[in-house]
């Protein structure tokens, strides 16, 4: 059973404690934030700030000219940090002390890149792009991934790589203030999730299925559950999301370096998307292990761990990714990571070494004895 923390450069910059912290919790190491979307984050144990405000998405290592020469697609660096190879900094600083080190880099997630080139973000049935979410149908997206992983890994001595957003964003996880919550059910921000984007629209085109009468279709189910898509259609439309999403990561995993252990953000649903985009027939194949988010303690996260495992070939890791941090109450943090070891996790991913401060540190402790009892 291996357990793993999560954490910023942030954390560990500017704070000495931290690594004995992380020791002490006795897990195997900190997936530690190389490439990150906009965030403010709360810093409880920093010992000169309370938050940190990252304005938009970011590579935390130096933004080489040679890496990203002639490109329209280039990461943005992180001023508010105090110097240009924070993830670097800070993880030679763990890796010094014997605490293993696997590179977090969120692949499609970029609101300042999406805003900046909206030809090649996700575009929904009302023709409305998503700045937040770039599409990896288009090989220049592809590509920019590849190179960012790679720029993430490069010349450090790391454990592995954890690829989150991996494949296509959607109508969730959008920006700051979001208002949309209860507006729409799952159907329907399902429908608003289909990227018709001219890549996308392509492909279905190629599986002789016409992206107008699509469009309309989309659109009326989003209005009227008395329309939707038909099987055809539906399985066309998913097909060309997963093909993208594997050419994705077969590009990204081809511009790493050899030996690293690859770990990709995943779920069960085929249809969905974010952080944790849907698994597809090839997806997990090419991977050492797929983490699967079970923030919600109960049976429906035991029961994805299950769906996953199943889905998985066997020597694939299914991995659990957990929270110590609110809503979840102190009492159900062992009885839910137990839960989910016996629904077959091999891996449990704790969120968030950084962001559980002195009142839910303890729970992080918790979590790792659980797993291991």
């Amino acid at each position: 059973m291996r357990v793993l923390v999560h954490a910023y450069p942030w954390d560990i910059i500017g704070d000495p404690l931290f690594t004995g912290r992380v020791q002490a919790l006795g897990c195997d190491g900190v997936n530690l934030a190389a490439a990150y979307h906009t965030v403010r984050a709360a810093t409880p144990w920093h010992p000169e700030r309370a938050y940190l405000d990252a304005r938009h998405a970011a590579l935390y290592r130096p933004v080489r000219a040679g890496a990203w020469s002639g490109r329209r697609l280039v990461p943005g660096a992180a001023p508010w940090m105090d110097t240009p190879d924070s993830f670097g900094t800070a993880a030679t600083t763990l890796a010094e002390a014997g605490v293993p080190v696997t590179a977090w880099v969120v692949l499609t997630h970029s609101s300042r890149l999406g805003e900046a080139n909206p030809d090649v973000s996700v575009l929904n049935c009302f023709g409305q792009h998503y700045p937040w979410a770039l599409c990896p149908s288009w090989a220049e997206v592809r590509e920019y991934a590849a190179t960012l992983a790679a720029e993430s890994v490069r010349d450090l001595p790391l454990a592995g790589v954890l690829l989150e957003a991996c494949g296509q964003l959607g109508a969730d996880h959008g920006g700051h203030h979001d208002k949309t919550d209860g507006a729409y059910d799952a159907r329907a921000r399902r429908m608003l999730s289909v990227c018709c984007c001219a890549a996308c629209t392509a492909g279905w085109a190629d599986r002789g299925i016409d992206p107008e009468r699509v469009v309309r279709d989309l659109r009326a189910a989003v209005r009227s559950r008395e329309h939707d898509l038909d099987p055809a259609t539906a399985a066309a439309l998913l097909a060309v999301r997963h093909e993208a999403a594997d050419e994705l990561r077969h590009e990204v995993i081809a511009a790493l370096p050899p030996g690293l252990r690859v770990t990709l953000h995943a779920t069960p649903d085929p249809w969905a998307t974010g952080a944790n985009p849907g698994l597809g027939p090839q997806a997990g194949k090419d991977v050492d292990a797929v983490v699967v988010q079970c923030w919600p303690p109960g049976q429906d996260s035991a029961e994805r761990v299950r769906q996953a495992r199943r889905a998985l070939p066997e020597h694939v890791a299914v991995g659990s990714y957990v929270t110590v941090l609110p809503p979840i109450r102190p009492e159900e943090m062992a009885p839910h990571v137990r839960r989910l070891v016996e629904a077959g996790a091999q891996e449990i991913h704790l969120y968030h070494a950084g962001l559980a401060g002195p009142s839910r540190h303890g729970l992080l402790a918790e979590a790792v004895h659980a797993a291991r009892c």
